[in-house]
């Protein structure tokens, strides 16, 4: 047994126990989501507005980078189930909080565009340790019918890293410099997550879930990501939450842009808070009631929710409808990164779930770097936001429509089976 095995925390109780040993584990994780999306997400916007300012490069160069930086990171999460079961889930961790600080700090002493986008490739190896398919990877080591739950309490912390890091970050920069808040942030990020990762993340002593499932003799493990790739039932996953994905990052991006002529600065940056808020409130409940739902029919219906808040932001300029719009929005943005997993837990050999999940996130990943560019395209050609937000609306009917697909090809296996004991 590995030094990692032999410091796990004890898991004599079950996993609906406060003391279960897991949600120290799902803890854990969500500190590490509020950095890992903090700087690895909600801060590019940050980024580029100070070296534009600091540097004068243009725009396209510096966003240039933040997409190199998203390609790298989608590309490196289709092995992220490999690199859990390799390095273990500490040392994994540990590899990406390293790299992550690194690269905050450096991003503050940026003095040429290559050193850019080497810093943006650091950061993406951080990240990529760090984020959806990582958390998900190691969460679901610990638990089978509470992984619904631990997951979305877990991710939760990606919508933290958004409220926290972006307005601490902006006011550390306006009161001490860019570089001297980015050495800061760096440090605080390595000072902070290291020892909650040494102290509460771990694989549990007796593997349970997917990892137990895959060594019954009754789940042979069939599928590979050549097979998941031509396979229908993998792609009645992949392809609808990667549209819905690439809707709603198109929409994050523009948001701002979209809502100024009809609210103040004040109150756009308002609205940005309240989705981010209900987006908390929206994985909390999908994880409370996951068991009881049809996980297809929810994502549908989740989809279908961002298409019509969608529509309403097109048909007024009212205050008070674009917040409400906004909240019904937001209620669903938190819960696409953890829908995948949910379905293919239902309906995939518990073996495979890994691998699949990391696959679904890297194609999300993918689809979604380009959702921005899209959007920004139709709406230089049309001349206003309509146009941009009913083809958003058009790939979120879509989703929810292929999404509700059920191909027989897809190993549906119900919870009770897979935690029957060996």
């Amino acid at each position: 047994m590995t030094s990692e095995n032999r410091s796990a925390l004890p898991i004599d109780v079950g996993e609906a126990s406060p003391r279960y040993a897991g949600w120290r584990v799902v803890c854990a994780c969500f500190i590490v989501a509020v950095f890992s999306w903090g700087f690895g997400l909600y801060g590019h916007g940050v980024y580029l507005a100070e070296l534009q300012r600091l540097h004068g490069w243009p725009a396209s160069l510096i966003s240039g980078g933040a997409s190199a930086y998203y390609l790298v990171s989608a590309t490196l999460v289709v092995f992220i189930s490999d690199a859990v079961a390799r390095l273990g889930p500490r040392r994994l961790m540990l590899t990406g909080t390293c790299c992550l600080g690194t690269a905050v700090i450096l991003l503050g002493y940026v003095a040429a565009p290559w050193q850019l986008y080497a810093v943006y490739l650091l950061l993406a190896l951080g990240v990529v340790a760090m984020h959806t398919g990582a958390i998900t990877n190691i969460v679901s080591l610990w638990f089978d019918r509470r992984r619904g739950l631990a997951i979305s309490l877990a991710l939760s912390g990606a919508s933290f890293g958004g409220i926290l890091i972006t307005p601490t970050l902006v006011f550390a920069i306006e009161g001490v410099g860019f570089t001297a808040a980015m050495t800061g942030a760096g440090v605080i990020v390595v000072l902070t997550v290291i020892p909650v990762v040494v102290a509460w993340i771990d694989r549990p002593p007796v593997p349970i879930g997917t990892a137990s499932a895959s060594k019954r003799d009754d789940v042979p493990v069939s599928w590979t990501r050549p097979t998941a790739l031509r396979s229908l039932a993998f792609w009645s996953v992949a392809g609808p939450l990667a549209m819905a994905l690439m809707a709603q990052i198109g929409f994050f991006v523009h948001q701002i842009a979209f809502l100024e002529p009809a609210m103040s600065r004040t109150h756009t940056g308002l609205a940005v808070g309240v989705m981010a808020i209900m987006a908390i409130f929206g994985r909390i409940g999908l994880g409370v009631f996951n068991l009881r739902l049809d996980m297809r029919r929810f994502t549908a219906v989740s989809v279908l929710s961002q298409a019509a808040a969608l529509f309403a932001m097109t048909q007024t300029a009212d205050t008070a409808a674009l917040f409400t719009a906004c909240a019904v929005f937001g209620l669903s943005i938190g819960n696409m990164i953890a829908l995948p997993g949910l379905i293919i837990q239902r309906e995939f050999e518990p073996a495979s779930f890994g691998m699949l999940v990391s696959l679904t996130t890297a194609i999300g990943q993918f689809t979604c770097v380009f959702g921005p560019g899209l959007l920004g395209l139709v709406r230089d050609l049309s001349g206003n936001y309509t146009a941009s937000l009913a083809l958003c609306i058009g790939l979120e009917i879509a989703a929810a429509a292929l999404v509700m697909i059920r191909p027989r090809a897809s190993k549906r296996r119900p919870i009770s089976n897979i935690c029957r004991p060996e």
